[in-house]
């Protein structure tokens, strides 16, 4: 079976560091799923807007790697322990397939072609998509559904210090998210140092922060 890729991502992020580590944890991040022309048919989109979440099937585009190891540290646990890839959703597996969940905001045209607004993808910009599905509330969600070691990960880690004039460079519509974003701390577990400088590219802007006792303070928002 032969995968073509049938649309790709339009997201603030240009690269891993710093993306939300699962879909549908910072809702207001905005993306766009961009169909190629060849698959933007109206008639192919007819009914998913009666949907307001939809499963999308990617390419793990930045974490291709020669062969595959049957087991993966994952970096929310520090990086020191190790899982089965399959207990995982880690990128380095047999076949490098991503799937997330997102809300479906509108679906318009761009230049002949067909485009998703959605919010809470957990994608870099350029991501190949394979496939969309619409999200079934009475199938997809399952009550009493337990999350193994990555229940133990949810919530917020970190305050954040976000010092107003570095706040107000921002599009006011990035705010919220980058908020959200570095409450959820970006940095692999086993980094911890206080002294580190962080940074990360987001819609445009080089935002770097420390962060020491729980806190993460934001010293430096630059446009690219």
């Amino acid at each position: 079976m032969e995968l073509k890729p049938i649309a790709a991502i339009r997201s603030d992020f240009p690269t891993k560091f710093g993306l939300p580590r699962q879909s549908g944890l910072v809702e207001e991040l905005k993306s766009f799923i961009v169909f190629e022309k060849e698959y933007s048919a109206p008639a192919a989109f007819a009914g998913l807007e009666d949907y307001s979440h939809i499963w999308v099937l990617w390419g793990f585009s930045e974490a291709i790697r020669e062969g595959w190891s049957p087991t993966v540290r994952p970096p929310r646990l520090g990086g020191n322990i190790r899982k089965g890839v399959f207990a995982t959703r880690s990128p380095f597996r047999p076949n490098p397939i991503g799937l997330s969940c997102v809300r479906l905001l509108r679906i318009c045209r761009e230049g002949g072609r067909t485009v998703l607004e959605v919010a809470g993808a957990d994608m870099t910009d350029g991501t190949p998509v394979y496939d969309i599905k619409p999200y079934l509330p009475y199938t997809d969600s399952r009550e009493g559904a337990v999350g193994g070691f990555a229940d133990a990960l949810i919530g917020d880690r970190l305050s954040v210090v976000f010092p107003p004039a570095l706040y107000e460079r921002l599009p006011e519509d990035r705010r919220e998210a980058l908020i959200k974003l570095l409450r959820s701390d970006p940095r692999p577990s086993y980094q911890n140092d206080p002294e580190r400088v962080y940074g990360f590219r987001f819609a445009g802007y080089e935002v770097r922060f420390t962060v020491s006792e729980g806190v993460l303070t934001v010293c430096q928002i630059e446009k690219e």
